[in-house]
């Protein structure tokens, strides 16, 4: 058992309940509910004991989490690079985006059009630091520079 600031004992119940309060606001990686219980206090042998409780029954899944963040992430205009890295950050490696692009918005493409068209508009003709600047501005986004090679292509921006 952990105590508290106020010297109570922590039971596992007690973890289990904050665990599932935050899954019922959104979902949250296994990673992320561990540091959350963590900072809150809770010795980390339990949290990693109720986790896999939570992961049995279904309360958890990294999986929902990564699709979950991944559908949201694409909606807000960001590329593979981005989401990937941030999924790594939150515990989660080996997921694939590309069926969730798919029921989402179609293709990468798409969404690089998507995203570009809505800060830029549709300039077919544009001088090298244009060009750079409006790159710089899709890699930033997340999106590979091939991505954007074969998006200026289609949409046959030229200098």
């Amino acid at each position: 058992m952990n105590k508290d600031q106020t010297g109570l004992d922590f039971t596992e119940s007690e973890i289990k309940s904050y665990c599932i309060y935050l899954l019922v606001r959104r979902e949250h990686s296994q990673k992320e509910l561990l540091n959350k219980s963590l900072a809150k206090g809770f010795e980390k042998d339990q949290v990693l004991t109720v986790i896999k409780a939570l992961v049995l029954e279904g309360w958890q899944s990294d999986f929902r989490y990564a699709e979950c963040y991944a559908r949201y992430r694409i909606q807000k205009g960001y590329g593979p690079i981005w989401i990937n890295y941030e999924l790594k950050k939150n515990g989660i490696t080996g997921f694939n985006l590309d069926d969730v692009v798919l029921k989402t918005v179609g293709t990468w493409i798409d969404l690089l059009e998507r995203v570009y068209t809505k800060k830029y508009g549709h300039n077919s003709f544009l001088n090298r630091n244009e060009l750079a600047k409006r790159s710089r501005f899709l890699m930033q986004r997340g999106f590979s520079c091939a991505m954007i090679s074969t998006f200026f292509d289609h949409l046959n921006i030229k200098l």
